[in-house]
């Protein structure tokens, strides 16, 4: 083989291993919160949630659910997702984020700065109220709101966040399409955990969302 051929091959590889340097830096990580199950396992944990009218909201407060608790040193719930969902995030003496890149799979934008990210409890506090865990006590309250274990938490773009607001499957979803089967299974997986009830109208919007899987 020629030596033209030869560094004609290395210059192109050199060119696409760089090209690939380049794209891997510049697209921030998808957000992926642990225990996401397969679509099979989240169909049976679906199937076996107790199907119940949701409860009241009465006597419901956000204080009652104690979250952003500390997690090691200075660094608590919130700033912990912030780092697990970001790309080169870099964090102060007090491990609040300073700067990095999210990209927030509910409606594809992606975010340079903290501030504008939320985390969303994927299942809602107050839906969580509504859903049994009126009868938990504070302390079961405190680590289903700080949940790092399971696919609970995950950062957002917080202007959406806010939209869902405390509402159910059933009547919100995810702007973007492409990511309501993965919601669907984090949603049903987070119940079941937690051994929360789904109304009817909740588990058949569940059911069509697994079925874009």
């Amino acid at each position: 083989m020629s030596t033209v051929i030869k560094t004609a091959r290395f210059s192109t590889a050199s060119l696409l291993l760089a090209g690939a340097l380049t794209l891997s830096l510049a697209t921030p990580a998808l957000a992926t919160p642990p225990g996401i199950p397969s679509t099979g396992t989240a169909q049976a944990e679906l199937n076996a949630l107790a199907v119940a009218s949701e409860g009241s909201s009465s006597g419901y407060s956000r204080d009652k659910f104690p979250h952003w608790s500390t997690v090691s040193g200075a660094c608590n719930t919130r700033e912990q997702v912030l780092k697990r969902d970001g790309t080169n995030v870099v964090t102060d003496s007090s491990c609040a984020a300073t700067s990095g890149r999210w990209y927030s799979p509910y409606d594809g934008a992606t975010w340079s700065a903290a501030a504008d990210v939320d985390i969303d409890h994927v299942v809602p506090l107050a839906e969580a109220w509504r859903s049994g865990a009126s009868g938990w006590t504070t302390a079961r309250r405190e680590q289903f709101a700080n949940d790092l274990a399971g696919p609970q938490l995950i950062a957002v773009t917080d202007n959406v966040n806010q939209a869902k607001g405390d509402q159910d499957p059933a009547q919100w979803k995810p702007p973007s399409t492409s990511y309501w089967c993965t919601y669907a299974k984090m949603w049903t997986r987070t119940k079941y955990r937690w051994g929360l009830t789904v109304n009817s109208a909740e588990k058949s919007a569940l059911q069509t969302m697994l079925g874009r899987c």
